[in-house]
Order: C-alpha cells, then sequence, then structure tokens
C-alpha cells in the first residue's frame, strides 16, 4: 500500500487502457445508502445507460447498503431490485470520510483499474474527525495517493453539503464553508491536463428538508440532483454523455423519515 500522510485530529476521449471508461464511487454515508434506497449510485448508472456509444463500467471492491440494524454493511436490498449487481460496486462506507478513503484509494483504484471517481465526502470528517484545514489536507493526500495507482486518474469532488446540524451549530455552519473555500484551492492547485479534477457545483435548489429524509441523507429527489451533479460537471468540461436528465419524483414533497 501507498504511504500516505494522513492528519488525524481529453473531452469524451476514452480513458484508460482498453474501451470502456471505469467509474468508481467514492464517499460516506450519503453513497453507500442504507437498506431501501436507490442511491445517487443507481441515478448516476441511469444516467450512463441513457448513452449507448458510451463504453464504461462501474467499479469497487463493495457493493452492499448500510444495514441500520445490523449497525454494518451488510444489506444488498436496494429500491430497486433491478440495479444489476455489477453496476452497485462503489468504495463508500457508513461514517467513512477523508480520513478513512485517503490511505485505501490508492489500492482500490490499482486493483479497479479505475480511470474516473466520483468523490461525495468531508461531512462526517468536519462533524466528527477533523477540522476544516486538517480535512482539506486528507483530501489533498486522498488525491495524491490515487494518482500512484493511475497517473492519468480523473477526478470530480463535490463540495460538502452542510446537513441539518449546521443550521443550528454556527461553528459547525462554519467550518463547512471554510472547508469548501480549502477544497476548492485545492482542486486549483492540482489540477493537470494528465489528470484533472473537477469541483462540481452544489445542486442548485438542493433543501436538506424536502431532498433528505433526515436532514442529511438524499431522499429519491436528493438522489437525482446528487448525480446530476456530477453528470453536469464530466458533461460540461469533457463532453461526457449529456446534462442530466433524470426526472426527481416527488418534487417538492418532504421525504419520509426512516427510523
Amino acid at each position: 500500500m501507498a504511504q500516505v500522510s494522513i492528519v488525524t485530529s481529453q473531452a469524451g476521449a476514452v480513458i484508460g487502457h482498453d474501451d470502456a471508461m471505469r467509474f468508481l464511487f467514492v464517499g460516506d454515508s450519503m453513497t453507500i445508502g442504507r437498506a431501501g434506497d436507490f442511491t445517487w449510485r443507481y441515478r448516476m448508472w441511469q444516467h450512463l445507460e441513457a448513452f449507448p456509444g458510451l463504453a464504461y463500467e462501474i467499479v469497487g471492491p463493495r457493493s452492499t447498503l448500510y444495514d441500520a440494524d445490523a449497525d454494518a454493511p451488510l444489506s444488498h436490498t436496494y429500491a430497486d431490485p433491478a440495479f444489476p449487481p455489477a453496476a452497485r460496486r462503489h468504495l463508500s462506507g457508513w461514517g467513512e470520510g477523508w480520513l478513512h478513503m485517503a490511505p485505501v484509494i490508492a489500492d482500490a483504484v490499482r486493483e479497479a483499474e479505475a480511470d474516473v471517481l466520483l468523490v461525495s465526502l468531508g461531512l462526517i470528517d468536519l462533524g466528527f474527525y477533523t477540522d476544516a484545514e486538517q480535512t482539506a489536507a486528507n483530501a489533498r493526500a486522498f488525491i495524491t495517493a490515487a494518482r500512484t495507482a493511475n497517473p492519468r486518474l480523473r477526478m470530480v469532488l463535490l463540495p460538502v453539503i452542510p446537513n441539518i446540524r449546521a443550521e443550528t451549530d454556527a461553528p459547525f455552519a462554519a467550518s463547512c464553508d471554510r472547508f469548501n473555500e480549502l477544497l476548492a484551492k485545492a482542486v486549483a492547485d492540482l489540477d493537470t491536463p494528465s489528470s484533472p479534477v473537477l469541483l462540481a457545483s452544489r445542486p442548485p435548489g438542493y433543501d436538506i428538508h424536502t431532498d433528505t429524509y433526515d436532514g442529511t441523507h438524499p431522499g429519491p429527489t436528493g438522489e437525482h440532483l446528487l448525480a446530476a451533479a456530477f453528470a453536469d460537471a464530466m458533461h460540461q468540461a469533457w463532453g461526457l454523455g449529456g446534462p442530466y436528465a433524470g426526472q426527481p419524483e416527488l418534487v417538492g414533497t418532504p421525504v419520509t423519515v426512516k427510523g
């Protein structure tokens, strides 16, 4: 495994060595999802499937959802049982952040032969593990480590979307804002022609009261909006695929809280 220093307190072209670009989803609880979710990964798979000429594969060492009863990633109960097993693959975990993914990303990229990383991390770091500066340092370590496995790797990073805690915890809200500033700087510093890094935009109109089921985790509308953020960034910057055309269900309708 590559050694990583961790802080603890060409557009539309085929990317890879064969005819299919390999996408690896990297994330926390918002990405792994829990039993009964569609997940935004599913929405992205649907988006990729809409372009028959786009040769792709979804890769990664994991495929399960988080099982709340077992408090472990043991569930295979996706909302759509027709979601193909091969398309369920990912590298995400409930309670895992940049802190956890930076030491393992090089091996994951190497073993999966990943070409494109779609990354949504940071909220759990800021909430429980590291401050904004330390979290940003771990994001930089992640990017550096991933490139040791594939020097031509492409990455799309989603900024942190503050959750419901930020509405009553001003220091936490400020930490989220500060991290997003530092993440934008990291992307500007580390983006290269041979290994481009994109900073996706926060989904326009994303509302934690209607697009999540608990103020943090995306419901059906939130899943579409997250997938759209990644899809539109890749289309606008690299000409990959097309604009996101998925239709969010229940737009403007509060999502039932799970429990």
